[in-house]
This record gives C-alpha cells, sequence and structure tokens, in this order.
C-alpha cells in the first residue's frame, strides 16, 4: 500500500484527533493551496495516474471550469486549507449529462481527521441539489481508506478494471463506485 493510505485500525494516524473544519464553496483565490494539495498527490501518491504536476496555468484552467459549474469546494481548519473536492462530468456526450465524477483530496499531514468526510458529505448535497442522477469514483484500488470513505457515504463498488494505468513502474487496478444521488 502507498504511505500517503496508511493509517491506524481506527483509520487516523497515532496521535491524531479530528479536525475541526469548515467546508466552503471554492474561489479562485485558493488556486495556490488547491493546486499545491493536487501536486503533491501527483508527485507521491496513485491518487491521480499522471506523473506530470499541473503547472498554475492548466491548474487555473482546470479550477475555472469548476468554478463557472459550481462544483468545487474546500475545507478549511484554522484558517488555511486543508483539502479540496470536485465534481465533474464523467464523459462528454450528451447521454451521461446527469451523471458526475468525484474527487476529494486532503493535503499531506491531515489525512485521517475528518477532512475528506465533511468534503464529501457537501460535494455530494450540492451535486444532488444540482439536478445529477449519479455520482462516480474512479478509485486505485490499493486506496482502501477512499473506497471506505466512499462506501460510508452510500458508494457500492459496481466494478474493478485490472492493470488499465500505470505509475510508480507499476500496474494499477481501478474500482469504480457508484451513488444513486
Amino acid at each position: 500500500m502507498n504511505p500517503i493510505y496508511e493509517r491506524s485500525r481506527d483509520g487516523r494516524k497515532a496521535g491524531t484527533v479530528k479536525a475541526t473544519v469548515a467546508v466552503r464553496s471554492a474561489r479562485a483565490d485558493d488556486g495556490a493551496a488547491i493546486f499545491a494539495i493536487r501536486n503533491h498527490a501527483i508527485e507521491h501518491s496513485t491518487a491521480l495516474w499522471t506523473e506530470t504536476p499541473q503547472t498554475p496555468a492548466e491548474g487555473a484552467l482546470w479550477l475555472a471550469a469548476h468554478l463557472e459549474r459550481g462544483s468545487a469546494f474546500v475545507a478549511e481548519a484554522g484558517g488555511e486549507v486543508v483539502g479540496f473536492a470536485v465534481y465533474g462530468p464523467w464523459r462528454q456526450y450528451d447521454g451521461y449529462r446527469h451523471t458526475v465524477e468525484n474527487s476529494v483530496y486532503v493535503r499531506e499531514g491531515r489525512h485521517g481527521l475528518g477532512v475528506g468526510s465533511a468534503l464529501m458529505a457537501v460535494l455530494v448535497d450540492a451535486a444532488r441539489a444540482a439536478g445529477h442522477h449519479v455520482m462516480i469514483a474512479g478509485i486505485e484500488s490499493g486506496n482502501e481508506a477512499s473506497v471506505r470513505l466512499h462506501e460510508r457515504f452510500g458508494f457500492r463498488v459496481v466494478g474493478v478494471i485490472p492493470e488499465v494505468g500505470t505509475k510508480f513502474g507499476r500496474w494499477l487496478d481501478l474500482t469504480l463506485m457508484r451513488l444513486s444521488l
């Protein structure tokens, strides 16, 4: 298992306590914090299946699309952004217009403190309120913490596709999860 996902039996790193987190809609000025979290995940985990960090220009375009859609949220603790969540189109064809895919990321050192749960609750509620029908999660199968998080919110595994990605010199399996909104 990738160390970024390793946790104690109760889901937290030893000696940690749950954080008090406030989740709000993301703003353009959250970009630097979001990109730092995203690029850390690119460089150190299998959460994003690329090894190329996002440039500030690419990140700004990516975030702008989510801001326009109203589908980007950040979690703050102690006045700093400690995580973000977005949803966006699952596929580009018109027939998929009521289905979205989610992404939830927590800053290094803040895993297992309730940040992901706080973000997920807001994200699912926002997608429902926007009239979406289904939310999909595509999770690297070794990321058991993410699978458990999604299960707590009612997502169910609908399939595992073996060896469809590669990163860090190994093949990765993709677990697909689905939630009816």
